[in-house]
């Protein structure tokens, strides 16, 4: 017997010396037996999904809060340098690229210092991953502030600054316990910076809420449909959207900002429109900026192994730029932007506004998807190159509490950024105690040093923001790389990137997904198909098309589909297996049924004529095999439709006396075979553990009914 698992259909054997190589390489498996009760499965989860003891209690407890399982071990003389070094230059870093971020999400300054300074507590506190940084990530800035816009024009806020100030004065003075009689004045019963912040924080609470959800429900699956490619894309075709948004800053131009599809071709526009209103002043600044940023940051990149910490020269630029405006005078004299009053201290905690849940829900869902995705793959990408494991459902919950709980005093959304976590790595991070000390650099700067910034320029951190973006923009130099590698990647790279640059964000995300999938469906419908030839003495089987000096045995054609066979697929599975095999059986039938037809017409004729022996040749026409071994090793499933398919194959193929052998079946497809009744069609559809198996069998059974033909 040949078959596997509950196949028991006996076949003839061969006599002699045949039949004792034949079953000398065949082989017998009996199957596990699966006890498959549903009840018992649910018994048994809820028992230990409702059982309570206090080991169990306090592996949760150490579970959800990491820090209480690190931070007794924690190695003080080993630990403490390098946790203060890192921690200490990335909060130095991350001031003024909080101060720069708060501009790319609609908020004012002081909210980019506390959305810093409130996720590295709270990472600190849920986080599994010793070396990323979480805080602010400018993709994710982008998506809070488009989302901002339209909710500021929404609630009336894209009025012109005179209606706008004299709607606010008057709203003044109305006692807040009264309804206000439309909207538009009930919002502006808060400047527009306060509808701001608090259209930020809603946004930031629903997608925390939804990060958590999907820990809770261990649904972290979905970031697997985001490749790598796809990410990288939608990075690069945001930086574009980020640096347009930026652009009216380093002009000093006072247009409004566009939203929506075609954003960035929108903006543009109106820059181009309005070039001749620059500020010089600004537009000189900018260009300063530049010269002095570019140059270090190029140069930090290029001695990272010989500088013990980077170059901070960001702050350096933010300090002069200030001390130039304030002396300098530039707001008065030139009518430059600058980032205003920075208040110190905290501002009361506030709830999100539940009104705006409705209007948000669905913009917070993509935030989401992109923030977790961004810091679990970075969590585990830095976790196995320091020879340590984080969990990635834990990291879920922790950046979603890194939105959920800041939201409530006036953050934005979070997530790890790379650049930032390189900086941690390199400056001798060890532990999530790194993170704490940022956040102290960052209180520092919120108590103390926060008003003396009043007097930067916006088109300073225009810059900074700008600059940031280099990473994300040297993708295009891996293209021709990435192209070499994998055509389809490097394909989803530039879709992605396209539609997020050019129609939005959200919709990029979305359009990069969609044609990540349709790449997936199109290979498996259009598999690789070739035909297999023998290595010379081995037992392997390799394709013809891909390497040279190769064998094939008389009369078998062994046949290789690399893909699932399933309902997309299967017209493809049978007309590749068609042409490669040079025989249509469909075709071969019809056409003996038609040649005996013009057969049984002559001969009621004329019996005997010329048509009538040339049709008698036509019948019985060599196909030029009479064995196809079908090499399985490649096929992961079979779906009904493809059981189906290989079944009427085999019919087929029979009914020209040809049988149809399979080999290399796993065990999916060997159940899938089993309960689809296959083996019912006849005794000639075996099973073999190997290609080499099958064709020793086709080569016995043939010769075997050779001899009984001669004799």
């Amino acid at each position: 017997m040949a078959e596997f698992n509950h196949v028991h259909s006996v076949t003839e054997m061969p006599e002699g010396d045949d039949a004792k190589c034949s079953f000398q390489n065949r082989m017998f498996l009996e199957p596990q037996e699966k006890k498959r009760s549903v009840k018992s499965l649910v018994v048994k989860q809820a028992k230990k999904s409702c059982s309570c003891t206090p080991a169990k209690v306090k592996d949760y407890v150490f579970s959800f809060f990491p820090v209480l399982q690190w931070l007794p071990k924690y190695k003080l003389r080993e630990y403490l340098l390098g946790d203060i070094m890192s921690g200490v230059i990335v909060g130095v870093l991350l001031v003024p690229q909080s101060i720069a971020y708060s501009l790319l999400a609609g908020q004012e300054p002081i909210y980019g210092l506390y959305t810093s300074f409130f996720a590295g507590i709270i990472y600190f506190i849920f986080g599994t991953s010793r070396h990323i940084s979480v805080g602010i990530f400018g993709v994710l800035c982008l998506m809070v502030g488009q989302v901002v816009d339209r909710e500021l024009q929404r609630a009336g806020y894209d009025l012109e600054p005179d209606v706008l100030s004299v709607l606010t004065d008057t709203a003044g003075y109305v006692n807040t316990t009264i309804s206000p009689v439309n909207r538009t004045s009930q919002k502006l019963l808060c400047d527009k910076s306060c509808y701001a912040i608090t259209v930020g924080a809603t946004v930031t609470f629903i997608a925390g809420i939804y990060q958590v959800a999907m820990g809770f429900f261990q649904v972290g699956f979905v970031s697997v449909y985001l490749s790598d490619s796809l990410l990288s894309g939608f990075v690069t075709g945001a930086s574009f959207t980020i640096l347009t948004s930026q652009a009216k800053y380093l002009l000093g131009l006072d247009i409004p900002r566009s939203s929506g599809i075609g954003s960035v071709i929108a903006t543009w526009i109106n820059i181009f429109r309005n070039i001749h209103k620059t500020n010089i002043c600004d537009l000189i600044t900018s260009f300063l900026c530049f010269l002095v940023l570019i140059p270090t940051k190029e140069l930090n990149e290029h001695f990272k192994s010989k500088l013990k910490a980077p170059i901070p020269v960001e702050l350096f630029v933010i300090v002069a730029a200030t001390l130039a405006s304030r002396f300098g005078k530039l707001r008065e004299t030139y009518g430059s932007s600058v980032a205003g009053h920075i208040p110190t201290g905290f501002l009361p905690p506030s709830p999100p506004d539940w009104n705006l849940i409705p209007n948000v829900a669905l913009d917070a869902i993509p935030i989401a998807i992109i923030g977790f995705a961004i810091t679990v793959s970075l969590s585990e990408m830095f976790a196995k190159k320091h020879g340590y494991s984080v969990k990635a459902n834990q990291e879920m919950y922790a950046i979603g509490f890194c939105n959920i709980i800041p939201s409530f005093f006036h953050c934005f959304t979070t997530s790890a950024a790379l650049a930032k976590t390189l900086v941690k790595e390199s400056t001798g991070c060890r532990t999530q105690m790194s993170g704490m000390l940022t956040s102290l650099v960052i209180l520092l700067v919120l108590l103390v040093i926060a008003p003396l910034f009043y007097s930067l320029q916006k088109c300073v951190l225009a810059v900074i923001t700008i600059v940031n973006l280099r990473g994300a923009l040297r993708k295009f130099k891996d293209l021709p790389k990435m192209w070499y590698l994998s055509r389809v990647d490097t394909v989803i790279w530039i879709v992605t990137m396209a539609s997020s640059a050019l129609i939005s964000t959200e919709i990029g995300l979305l359009v990069g997904v969609c044609f990540s999938m349709l790449c997936v469906i199109f290979r498996t419908q259009r598999p690789e198909a070739p035909l297999l030839g023998w290595v010379a003495e081995s037992e392997t089987y390799e394709s013809l098309s891909a390497y040279k000096n190769l064998q094939t045995k008389p009369g078998i054609v062994v046949f290789r589909f690399e893909a699932p066979l399933y309902y997309i697929n299967k017209e493809c599975f049978k007309s590749t297996l068609y042409k490669q095999t040079g025989v249509n059986p469909v075709w071969v039938k019809t056409a003996k049924k038609k040649a005996a037809k013009r057969m049984l017409r002559e001969k009621e004729v004329d019996s005997g004529g010329n048509e009538t022996s040339i049709s008698m040749d036509f019948v019985s026409e060599p196909l030029g095999f009479h064995t196809i071994v079908i090499d399985c090793c490649a096929v992961q499933f079979l779906d009904t439709a493809g059981i189906c398919t290989l079944k009427e194959v085999c019919r087929d193929y029979r009914e020209i006396d040809v049988q149809v052998l399979l080999a290399q079946c796993n065990p999916s497809v060997r159940s899938s075979l089993i309960r689809g009744e296959f083996f019912k069609e006849g005794e000639d559809h075996l099973l073999f553990h190997s290609v080499h198996q099958a064709v020793d069998f086709a080569l016995g059974s043939q010769g075997h009914s050779g001899t009984s033909a001669s004799k």
